[in-house]
């Protein structure tokens, strides 16, 4: 079905509240079918709008280039913190990164991310951010619920002790990079963690200002043109970085949306946004990791 763009516009809009605010899903739905105008133009949003996991291994999990596991990093007030971790296969000392997902947890998506980083020569930790809770639900709303309601502390200490665990397994450096709910999660191990030496942020909301200045690493910042929800809040975070001298490069991609990265959404996927910033990131990386 084709789909006329100003619908296609409404309906992003309506899916960035649902799945931020969060809004029920059962209202959601409502909405939608009231701006679709019928169940087939509904169902056929909904197919645009919703990841699809099936496409998630552009990395096949089986490439022999890599080595990857699901692992126990850590405990935390005597429950277990676990992740997933790939590297490659070739071993050495390399530099690593914790990689920190979106607010529907530790998924395919996030796991095929993990294996292009350790592709690029990184050791890459994905912790579950929901491990304390029985770690990420299949259910997405369970998931995003979780996140809307998770003690700020707990998810920083998570951060702390993911980025703890790659020293402990050797990393010479050790760098940050995290989408949506997780980027914000890397500007907070920004402000907390000193001996973090770089940080690389996908559309999160920022620190709060008065937060800034503790940061020491430098920043990679990529943000969506028509994400007008996080774009509200930079001009504060660009005042205040230049304001105590943070070393950072800020992108906006102009007409992409929130999420552009994310190859499982067929709606907001921007394949040259994506590749634009992703060989900004990996350059970044290994510039400031070695």
């Amino acid at each position: 079905m084709l789909i006329p763009p100003s619908l296609r516009r409404a309906a992003i809009e309506l899916y960035d509240a649902y799945t931020h605010t969060p809004l029920p899903r059962r209202e959601f739905l409502r909405r939608l079918g009231v701006l679709a105008g019928g169940t087939v133009a509904t169902s056929s949003l909904l197919a645009l709008l919703e990841n699809h996991y099936a496409h998630a291994d552009t990395v096949p999990v089986d490439d022999a280039r890599l080595q990857h596991a699901d692992i126990r990093f850590a405990q935390l007030d005597g429950q277990p913190l676990h992740g997933y971790l790939s590297q490659p296969a070739s071993g050495g000392p390399r530099p690593g990164v914790v990689l920190i997902h979106e607010n529907r947890g530790l998924n395919p998506h996030i796991r095929d991310v993990a294996r292009r980083l350790a592709l690029a020569g990184l050791i890459v930790l994905a912790p579950d951010y929901l491990s304390t809770q029985g770690g990420t639900p299949s259910d997405e709303d369970r998931a995003r619920q979780a996140f809307a309601e998770m003690d700020p502390v707990l998810a920083r200490r998570i951060s702390l002790a993911a980025l703890a665990a790659l020293r402990e397994r050797g990393a010479t450096k050790v760098g940050a990079l995290g989408f949506c709910w997780g980027g914000g999660q890397v500007g907070q191990l920004a402000v907390h963690a000193a001996d973090l030496q770089a940080a690389v942020v996908y559309y999160g909301p920022p620190p709060a200002s008065d937060e800034v200045a503790a940061i020491r690493a430098p920043l990679l910042l990529h943000y969506a043109g028509l994400d007008t929800r996080i774009n509200a809040m930079l001009p504060a975070f660009e005042t205040a970085l230049r304001a105590a001298g943070v070393r950072h490069q800020l992108y906006r991609y102009a007409n992409v949306d929130h999420a552009f990265n994310n190859d499982t959404n067929p709606a907001r996927f921007n394949a040259e946004a994506a590749a634009l910033a992703w060989s900004r990131s990996m350059a970044f990386l290994h510039a400031q990791l070695g």
